[in-house]
């Protein structure tokens, strides 16, 4: 009830063109947008341009004083950007059967339950890194987010070899695993 609130008090906002409402819009709101945009043939530039316009029917509808969401602005924004990015890439003739097709096209709601779910779940994965330790974030990190190999690691962690960094690899995996599903298990018991 209180996000729905939120919300109403949002649109208000945007109808005042009020900079803090539309800031907020923008930072909740922009990523699942730029996500769709260049899931589908576009790129950083063409999303921040779908999402603008979309602001801008948004701006007007509710400055409309008629208008009436019924559902999340998320979900909204959502519906008028992909309209607008269907129509864009239909101009430029860049669709794909897939995006285009209305047999295959899933509900709004869908990808962005979808989309949410991967957040979660990245906010899960963050929580286990944080709970992890030394060395074995680190270690982590090196390996996959800065991709130096095991000879690499074994040289900046002080292991004899390559293999002692990897069997230590594999040991921070298992307990970033046991982390990642502790974490997940508790977050669904709420549901």
């Amino acid at each position: 009830m209180k996000e729905a609130i939120n919300e109403k008090e949002l649109l208000k906002g945007l109808a005042r063109n009020d900079k803090n409402a539309v800031e907020t819009i923008y930072r909740e709101h922009y990523k699942i947008i730029q996500t769709l945009i260049i899931n589908n043939n576009g790129l950083a530039d063409d999303a921040r341009d779908i999402f603008q316009e979309a602001m801008i029917v948004l701006y007007e509808k509710a400055r409309s004083g008629d208008f009436e969401l019924n559902c999340q602005i998320r979900t909204y924004l959502y519906s008028v950007s992909r309209r607008l990015w269907l129509k864009r890439l239909q101009q430029l003739n860049r669709y794909s059967s897939d995006l285009v097709s209305t047999d295959n096209v899933v509900a709004v709601e869908d990808d962005l339950e979808e989309h949410n779910r991967r957040d979660a779940e990245f906010d899960m994965m963050n929580k286990a890194m944080g709970n992890l330790g030394e060395p074995c974030k680190s270690l982590l990190e090196a390996f996959y987010l800065k991709k130096k190999n095991m000879q690499e690691i074994a040289t900046d962690f002080g292991y004899t070899n390559s293999e002692n960094a990897k069997t230590q690899k594999y040991k921070c995996l298992v307990r970033l695993k046991k982390l990642f599903f502790s974490h997940y298990k508790n977050d669904h018991r709420d549901e």
